[in-house]
């Protein structure tokens, strides 16, 4: 940790704002990975459930798992099945209206996350060019016995501020790659789980208790 602490006093001003970016990286990383954590839902066991109970006509029973799963996913499904008793557009517009409140939900905050690496990266770059300015503007100034000295500070300065800026950029980039692929997958399973209950809904319409709907609404 001195190490680490010593590098980064040598680094000088800049780094504190390259440590800004950073920070806001991580806040945003872990706010999104928390709620996509949240958000997400067993695709394959949520649409099994949903096939029982449609195919036996218990869509009261249907809306009240998609209640109590409070997913996004689950919601957008059950606002079609609200609408089961409708026309088959209806049932479609219910759950494109849905999608339209919860998709940006999923996908709200990742891109700032490139921002941010950008901006450390740029951060860091400038306390680099700050660092050598200094250093050739010292030396310049300084006699021939601190001459050295003066340039390896404003090098060191100018190094530090270089590498803290490109690790943070590096931290930015991973965390949001790795949260679009989390929310791509989400959307993904968001699109195919919505035509499949479509399709049961419109193949088993005959079936559907409108009784157990009233109940489950």
């Amino acid at each position: 940790m001195s190490a680490i602490a010593h590098h980064f006093d040598e680094g000088g001003w800049a780094m504190y704002v390259i440590l800004f970016w950073l920070v806001m990286a991580i806040g945003f990383s872990i706010e999104r990975a928390v709620y996509l954590y949240k958000a997400s839902i067993n695709k394959d066991v949520f649409l099994a459930t949903m096939q029982k109970c449609i195919l036996a006509g218990d869509i009261g029973r249907a809306i009240k798992l998609c209640s109590a799963a409070n997913a996004p996913l689950a919601r957008i499904v059950k606002a079609g099945l609200m609408k089961v008793n409708r026309p088959d557009a209806e049932v479609q517009a219910a759950m494109d209206e849905a999608a339209l409140r919860e998709l940006p939900k999923i996908e709200a905050r990742t891109p700032f996350l490139g921002l941010f690496a950008n901006l450390a990266m740029l951060s860091g770059l400038f306390g680099t060019v700050l660092g050598l300015i200094g250093a050739f503007a010292a030396v310049a100034g300084a006699d021939q016995a601190s001459k050295a000295t003066m340039l390896a500070k404003g090098i060191s300065e100018a190094m530090n501020c270089t590498a803290f800026g490109l690790l943070s950029a590096i931290v930015a980039l991973m965390s949001m790659a790795v949260l679009n692929g989390k929310t791509q997958g989400l959307l993904d399973d968001i699109n195919a789980a919505t035509v499949q209950v479509m399709n049961l809904v419109v193949n088993n319409r005959s079936k559907v208790n409108l009784q157990g709907l009233e109940q489950g609404a």
